[in-house]
């Protein structure tokens, strides 16, 4: 059986004219419209003093409000949100606060609601616990943004500290070609320093699929600078959960700034980052500015790293293009970022190590 819909309004008029025509007993009338008698009197009341229009459901908001926001303070509220449409209402008052202007989060949220300027997705609860590394430079995360809105194949790279989060780097490279990340990446790691360890999926161009360790020549490069590698799960965004939600905070910018065009993308995406970085507070951070917690790493980068010293002992040999990893106990597999490199290929017990210039993977004989 279907739900009945009531129109509140409507009720109280059949009720009191019901009333009116004294066909039933007050009491039985009452029953009949679900309503108590203290309601149903307080309704023929209101009909006998002002008429239908006296009837209708009255508004319960206040007629005088002496601690309403003026006009003012409010139009100024609405001034930022427009100048950063993407901010939320935290991050909003923390910058009106900048001004001398003092306002509860949930005062600067009505605003917004009463202006209809809040989205339907964004009125959830943010989460309540978040998991990030003790200090910078521990590890950064790496990802490309989505081509929406960018007219290329893939959005521009991102690569960003998980404690601070603070973004070394966001730049359009247009593709997944291995080269131009690797430019980009010797500019980052010369101006901030070297990560401990990096966060990143199983895509190009730092990951191969047809490789038995799924390395590239660009991974090889980064494991050459003393740089631990993690790998996020397949299908599994949340693994990545910091870049993915600063790729949000870039779509958001994007959609209600306007994404710009041509040659002026990258200019966008260094004002972006600026103001991500210096401007824009981080509620994970206690409305503080990644740049405010974020240090330049002191590990520096080696564009020339020193050989790699094998143990004594171990049998050194050259991977071919394109060919399996040769060693005189087993073959292990298409290595293609291993190609024309020295290895040494050592047995401890059942598995075969093969280390070549600080990266070592295992098979099983």
């Amino acid at each position: 059986m279907a739900w009945g819909k009531v129109d509140v309004d409507e009720q109280r008029m059949r009720f009191v004219i019901a009333v009116s025509r004294g066909e039933k007993r007050f009491g039985e009338l009452c029953k009949e419209f679900d309503i108590s008698r203290p309601t149903g009197y307080q309704w023929w009341r209101r009909f006998q003093a002002g008429g239908c229009k006296a009837v209708v459901e009255k508004s319960r908001r206040p007629q005088h409000s002496p601690q309403k926001t003026s006009p003012g303070i409010e139009k100024r509220v609405l001034e930022v949100r427009r100048e950063r449409p993407d901010w939320g209402a935290r991050k909003l008052q923390y910058l009106l606060e900048q001004e001398g202007i003092k306002l509860p989060v949930i005062t600067v949220h009505r605003i917004l609601l009463r202006h209809d300027l809040v989205r339907q997705q964004d009125r959830h609860r943010a989460a309540v616990k978040r998991f990030a590394r003790e200090a910078p430079n521990q590890l950064w995360q790496m990802d490309f943004k989505g081509p929406v809105g960018w007219e290329a194949p893939v959005g521009p790279l991102s690569v960003l500290d998980d404690h601070s989060r603070y973004v070394v780097a966001l730049h359009g490279t247009w593709s997944t070609k291995a080269e131009p990340v690797k430019q980009q990446l010797e500019r980052v790691f010369a101006q901030c320093g070297m990560p401990e360890e990096m966060l990143m999926d199983h895509g190009t161009p730092w990951w191969n699929m047809k490789a038995a360790t799924g390395w590239t020549w660009l991974t090889l490069w980064i494991i050459k600078q003393g740089v631990r590698l993690h790998f996020s799960g397949y299908r599994h965004p949340q693994t990545q959960g910091k870049v993915e939600r600063f790729h949000g905070a870039l779509a958001a910018a994007g959609q209600r700034r306007g994404f710009p065009v041509g040659d002026q993308r990258q200019r966008w995406l260094d004002d972006f980052r600026h103001e991500y970085n210096h401007v824009r507070p981080h509620e994970a951070l206690g409305m503080k500015t990644p740049a405010t917690v974020w240090h330049r790493s002191v590990r520096q980068y080696q564009a020339n790293p020193a050989a790699w010293e094998y143990e004594t002992g171990s049998e050194v040999i050259k991977g071919r293009a394109g060919r399996p990893y040769p060693c005189r106990w087993k073959t292990l597999g298409n290595q293609p970022c291993l190609s024309r490199r020295m290895g040494a290929v050592d047995r401890i017990d059942e598995r075969i190590l093969v280390t070549t210039a600080e990266v070592w993977f295992a098979n099983s004989t």
